[in-house]
């Protein structure tokens, strides 16, 4: 059911009263009718509405709301959100989808090449020019991937990142300008 439908459907008063009565509790027409104030033969033609098209239904002469229609109606009739790039390249855009998940890395690639991808993508989390203890390189990679030691050795062996005496600078990857 869309959400167009369901809102045909509760568009009348008395449906939208009969609904909200039995989503509240009302298990019997003469409760609803009694929770609503609306009389005994608009409510019945209102629950046989909802009955016939799901929004209530009937189980040992007791009613019931699905409330889970509202919920699924968004949820299945949603737009499919446009996927945001993440490098303007469609194989490296590619590459960076099939490892990075909610902004984080799901697994360092084992293929050298798509490691590569991963790690400049990493490295332009480092301003080129500063300096950083082992500390702050520890924390943004950390956020990145649970094994941020074994990131910041390959960033240092694939020389985007140079490190001395405990102090890390960018030294590779594409820099925006």
């Amino acid at each position: 059911m869309n959400p167009e439908t369901i809102c045909r459907l509760l568009a009348e008063p008395e449906r939208v009263k009969t609904y909200a009565a039995v989503a509240l509790g009302a298990t019997s027409p003469s409760a609803v009718a009694e929770a609503t104030g609306l009389v005994a033969r608009d409510v019945v033609r209102a629950l046989g509405v909802l009955t016939d098209r799901g929004l209530v239904a009937e189980r040992d002469g007791a009613f019931t709301a699905d409330l889970s229609v509202f919920k699924t109606a968004v949820r299945d009739n949603l737009p499919a959100a446009p996927a945001e790039r993440l490098d303007p390249d469609d194989n490296r855009d590619a590459v960076l989808r099939a490892f990075v998940t909610d902004g984080r890395l799901v697994s360092i690639p084992v293929a050298r090449g798509k490691r590569r991808v991963v790690l400049e993508h990493l490295a332009a989390c480092f301003e080129p020019g500063v300096r950083y203890p082992e500390r702050a390189v520890d924390a943004v990679l950390r956020a990145w991937y649970h094994d941020y030691a074994s990131l910041r050795r390959y960033l240092v062996d694939e020389e985007l990142m140079s490190r001395e005496h405990g102090i890390y600078w960018r030294t590779g990857g594409p820099v925006d300008i």
